[in-house]
């Protein structure tokens, strides 16, 4: 399988439209992290993806016949921009069938290069099933945009050229990883050719399937993906890339949103081009696995994937980039109620920076406040809290709090003594036009809502805490409720954040 693959790779027809792109170093990132930080620039591709790689290297060996036919993709991600461009190069019809979340960015990209969109379902499941109708009734050719022997080929030219590009050879390769194909192809081709390299991919802790599967030793199906890096969400990896890795990979490191984040912002820093969250996951393993392995002086090499990111999400990056990278604890710290009190708290935390501080009167003996602190580390962060607590002041940790950083850090101070019952829960939903709307027509008027909070992050969910009054006689058919909704929901009655400041 790896010879085949090996021979595929050589014989790839990917440079009649993609780039041999670069491989810079990071110099702030490798300063910070004591070791050669290398970035291979995929992002500079004309459609701002390695994704052209694979896709034109399988349409540009269709036969004639397979090419009148025309061709179809469904894809959440950056492979619909690489099959409508080699289309457009090839001349030939294509349709893509993209989720309806798929970021504007990425739509407008694909109608511009002349591809018929298809906007279908919130998924690439859903996407995929009905680009299956169209390929049954209309005869035309699947594009896989991972789970194809050609397609995994092309992407693995990027191995081919990190060998070229380093001298002395890296010491390990971050991918990232959805389905497998960009892994499969470039660990195939390093397994080969130098299995001295480690190739470790990287996931989101909410898309882990090959990090599952792995660990199964079979391919798992996810119940259910998170889509901020939408690039790499997908249910289940690939029938043919599973193999591959489980050979050829030597680990899966996964990380959270705000990880995430924060290597959207160091790819920034240094190179002064915004990632998507996808393009900057093999920076976030990066940096996880250096803290984890406390490894020096090596030479590491992160694949930036792709560049397609919605203006609008930035909002989201810039505010949990510093948490993700640990420069900021929130904080839930009870103080005493008089005059001069914050004044004193603020002289226990000495001379850090404050980066919001949220209060709202709510008693005569004691004060609660949502406090933000600009931290060097975790561990900065953990000692902090140790320190107030020390000193007198109860503290709650609430850096890692989803509810408390989504929510309640925008809404502090909502206790309402006339509320009866309450109950509280988190829901998600997929963020498109009239979503809200929809949530909101679909909770109905039969039970009286206590707290509502929805802020458009301009994310991949839109995500809203809602307060239901329910007597404790009413809660069997309300979980009924609940469960009809068709919406994933988080109980946090027991949530500090909540108990805090809005219970």
């Amino acid at each position: 399988m790896l010879t085949q693959l090996l021979h595929d790779i050589l014989k790839s027809r990917v440079y009649d439209v993609a780039r041999e792109t670069p491989l810079e170093v990071a110099p702030r990132l490798s300063r910070r992290l004591g070791n050669e930080i290398l970035l291979k620039r995929e992002d500079l591709q004309p459609v701002f993806s390695f994704k052209l790689r694979g896709a034109y290297n399988k349409i540009a060996h269709l036969t004639l016949d397979e090419r009148a036919r025309g061709i179809i993709t469904a894809s959440a991600g950056n492979h619909s921009q690489g099959v409508a461009f080699s289309a457009k190069k090839l001349g030939l019809k294509a349709t893509i069938v993209m989720p309806c979340t798929t970021p504007h960015i990425k739509v407008d990209a694909v109608r511009a290069m002349g591809a018929e969109v298809v906007l279908v379902g919130d998924s690439f499941a859903d996407a995929k099933a009905h680009s299956d109708t169209m390929v049954a009734e209309t005869g035309r050719t699947f594009i896989h945009p991972f789970d194809d022997p050609l397609v995994i080929a092309g992407q693995g030219t990027i191995g081919a050229e990190i060998l070229s590009h380093s001298q002395d050879g890296p010491t390990v390769v971050f991918v990232p990883v959805g389905g497998g194909g960009l892994i499969a192809g470039i660990a195939g081709y390093l397994r080969q050719l130098r299995p001295d390299v480690k190739v470790i991919g990287v996931e989101p802790v909410e898309a882990d399937a090959m990090y599952q599967s792995l660990a199964a030793g079979r391919r798992v199906r996810l119940d259910h993906v998170g889509i901020f890096a939408e690039g790499v969400a997908v249910r289940q990896v690939g029938e043919l890339t599973f193999p591959i890795v489980a050979e050829t990979v030597d680990e899966i490191v996964r990380v959270t949103n705000d990880e995430i984040c924060a290597a959207i912002k160091d790819v920034f820093d240094d190179t002064r081009s915004v990632m998507e969250p996808a393009g900057a996951l093999s920076v976030a393993g990066l940096k996880s696995w250096v803290a984890r392995e406390g490894v020096h002086d090596q030479s590491l090499i992160a694949v930036l994937s792709g560049a397609n990111i919605n203006f609008d999400r930035l909002r989201f990056v810039a505010e949990r980039a510093e948490v993700g990278e640990a420069r900021e604890a929130l904080l839930a710290v009870t103080i005493p109620e008089h005059p001069g009190a914050f004044r004193e708290f603020c002289a226990a935390i000495g001379h850090r920076v404050v980066t919001e501080f949220n209060y709202r009167l709510s008693g005569r003996g004691q004060a609660r406040i949502f406090v933000g602190v600009v931290t060097d580390s975790r561990q900065d962060g953990a000692a902090l809290a140790a320190t107030l607590n020390a000193s007198g002041y109860e503290t709650v940790d609430l850096t890692d709090n989803e509810m408390a950083k989504v929510h309640v850090r925008h809404m502090v101070g909502g206790h309402a003594p006339d509320v009866r019952a309450e109950r509280l829960y988190r829901f998600e939903f997929p963020e498109r036009p009239g979503a809200l709307t929809g949530f909101l027509d679909t909770l109905g008027d039969r039970w009286n809502i206590s707290l509502f909070h929805y802020r458009n992050h301009g994310a991949d969910f839109g995500r809203v805490l809602t307060g239901f009054e329910v007597e404790e006689a009413d809660l069997t058919s309300f979980r009924t409720f609940l469960d009809g909704l068709g919406y994933p929901y988080t109980p946090e009655q027991d949530n500090p954040a909540y108990r805090f400041f809005l219970g």
